[in-house]
């Protein structure tokens, strides 16, 4: 190209506060990299490199000090950066990132964007949310490489305010529709919540960057709920249509996802779509993880991969039904006898806790025990950090059986939340239920079920999908506040996982339902 491309130009880059430009280029650059690892071709991927050389000859230090509209070249150029060690590339994404908040350098965009305060002295989840969960990801690269405590203690805060005040039991964040954006502490509505898809997707791209840095299994506490809930709702069964949005709630009335009641199949700002293509995919590379002659297993869902641990190659085969039920069997298969630690994550709600911080919790305690064996001999069980570990010389042919006990439960919100204030949400394993108008007549706005509900779980084909449904029979009445009586007229109810509603035609939806008050 001629050189005039490469040169700092003050007729180019303009309106970046509200420009896609440089998100495009994060996402150019993502792709390029998915593309090499996945096929070690350089065609995508020098393309990539021709556009970050680009942005390298235009900002930085003596040049342009604009930081982007809307994050994710940070993450990109990281990916860049690992692939090549050229450090150009690094610096940019720490340049871009340091530039937040920096009113020296350039008029600041606000909070909307994240650009109110140094990344370094923010500590409560603002803005839109899926600029947002990128830039966190991005700080969150920073802070490993850099090995930057100001950058880990601003992610660290960030989580904390999240998951204790910010996180949706779906998994989703974003309250408001306005803004595409967080709210205020403890500001989760249902029926206008937001919980954009693409949001969910940053949110577990982050997660997983906190758990490679720590090996903690809180992150996957939060990626496995948003996985089966508040991320896979975005697409439909048939796999053609989509929400951008996830509400907890629908009245039939509001038209919450871009002026339609149900998913639609593409929108005029069709990131949500994109963006489930690409991570549908990537979904494989969340299952294991390894450090040194340790083995995590995070997520249970049958498969088969190649591990190499301690530079020996380890065949792992999973068998499960997954989150229909909680029977697990794991066959490892080294080249040669291998000492490895296998840790099996023991999921968040399995320990009676639905999310790592406090805003959830269960009405009563699961004393079901957890179980464990290798090759038939049950094993001792002691959690540790979330994971049980496995320590002994394996041999090919070894087998693990872990069976994690599941039971419908009832979930109760920090009374803070005001819209979930004397309400329940019921789940079974890790997926949280909703009632669809379609299974209960007009009733769903009028179910109340309290603590005591006899709910069962029976396995059901719906929507061509093998599902467990929940049913029983419980109370109906207006929503009441907190400490008045609820109706005491019974009807049936069943209740379908959250993530399968809306693909039976426009109804009415809940998750959360009011308790019956004595």
């Amino acid at each position: 190209p001629p050189a005039s491309w490469v040169e700092p130009s003050t007729s180019r880059w303009q309106n970046e506060i509200s420009s896609h430009e440089l998100y495009n280029s994060g996402h150019l650059f993502e792709a390029a990299s998915a593309h090499y690892f996945a096929t070690g071709k350089r065609n995508f991927l020098d393309i990539a490199l021709k556009n970050a050389d680009l942005l390298a000859a235009n900002f930085g230090p003596g040049k342009l000090h604009r930081p982007p509209g809307h994050q994710i070249v940070e993450t990109g150029l990281v990916k860049l950066y690992q692939i090549t060690n050229n450090k150009k590339y690094l610096e940019l994404a720490k340049y871009f990132l340091d530039l937040r908040g920096d009113s020296v350098s350039h008029p600041l965009y606000g909070d909307y964007n994240q650009d109110h305060l140094p990344v370094t002295r923010q500590d409560e989840a603002v803005g839109h949310a899926v600029r947002a969960e990128y830039m966190y990801a991005g700080m969150t690269d920073i802070a490993v490489l850099y090995r930057d405590s100001s950058y880990m203690n601003a992610v660290n805060a960030i989580w904390e305010n999240i998951v204790d005040k910010k996180l949706y039991i779906t998994g989703g964040v974003g309250a408001r529709h306005e803004g595409e954006a967080f709210g205020n502490n403890y500001e989760l509505p249902n029926l206008t919540s937001y919980n954009e898809t693409c949001a969910s997707i940053g949110s577990v791209y982050w997660n997983q960057r906190l758990f490679l840095l720590t090996g903690d299994s809180k992150y996957y506490d939060v990626i496995e709920r948003t996985l089966y809930n508040g991320l896979i709702s975005g697409i439909s069964v048939d796999g053609n249509k989509f929400f951008y949005p996830n509400p907890l709630a629908s009245d039939r009335k509001y038209k919450f996802n871009m002026g339609s009641l149900t998913r639609q199949g593409w929108f005029d700002c069709s990131c949500c779509p994109t963006n489930l293509i690409r991570f549908i995919p990537s979904i494989p590379g969340l299952v294991y993880a390894t450090h040194q002659d340790s083995v995590y297993i995070n997520l249970y869902m049958s498969n088969t991969a190649r591990l190499t641990v301690n530079g020996t190659g380890v065949d792992v085969e999973q068998h499960t039904e997954y989150p229909l039920d909680g029977r697990i069997t794991i066959a490892l298969n080294p080249e040669k006898p291998t000492p490895m630690t296998v840790k099996l994550r023991i999921p968040g709600w399995a320990r009676n806790k639905p999310t790592p911080g406090a805003l959830y919790e269960y009405t009563e305690t699961n004393t079901e025990p957890i179980s464990i064996a290798i090759n038939g001999a049950t094993q001792p069980l002691k959690v540790d950090e979330g994971y049980v570990a496995l320590s002994r010389l394996w041999t090919k042919g070894d087998k693990i059986e872990l069976t994690i006990p599941m039971k419908v439960r009832h979930v109760t919100a920090d009374a803070r939340v005001q819209d979930d204030r004397n309400r329940t949400a019921v789940e079974y394993g890790p997926i949280v239920y909703c009632a669809e108008e379609i299974d209960n007549d007009s009733l769903v706005s009028k179910i109340c079920i309290p603590d005591d509900a006899k709910l069962n779980v029976a396995r059901q084909q719906l929507l061509s999908n093998d599902v467990n449904v929940i049913t029983g029979t419980v109370k109906t009445g207006a929503a009441v506040p907190a400490g008045t009586q609820a109706g005491n007229d019974s009807t049936a109810v069943r209740l379908i996982p959250y993530y399968l509603w809306s693909n039976r035609g426009v109804g009415m939806m809940n998750v959360w339902f009011p308790r019956t008050s004595e």
